[in-house]
């Protein structure tokens, strides 16, 4: 089962979320997520753990925990909702309405 894990502090990288959540059960895989520009943490990311029990048991105990003065989110990983398409022309900074001096 894969966990949602939100409200990362930006420190914490894999590695340290893989430790952070050890403790629950065996996992296969933690994954911080990070800008693909800037290599920084967006703040959230996954883990995935070899069984359900041991994935429910990290949700409860984790859920608003608080890691480095923030409280993490923690839930049942749910698929990416599909987001209509961004439009890349007919963008306008500022608009019409300038008064000029």
């Amino acid at each position: 089962m894969k966990v949602y894990v939100g409200n990362l502090p930006f420190s914490v990288d894999s590695a340290k979320m893989k430790e952070l959540f050890s403790s629950y059960g065996e996992i296969e895989e933690a994954t911080v997520i990070s800008d693909k520009f800037s290599g920084r943490s967006k703040g959230f990311g996954f883990v995935t753990f070899k069984d359900d029990k041991s994935a429910e048991k990290a949700i409860k105990a984790m859920n608003d925990k608080e890691v480095e003065g923030r409280k993490l989110k923690v839930n049942e990983a749910r698929p990416m909702e599909e987001r209509p398409p961004r439009r890349e022309g007919g963008r306008s900074f500022g608009g019409g309405s300038r008064r000029r001096f």
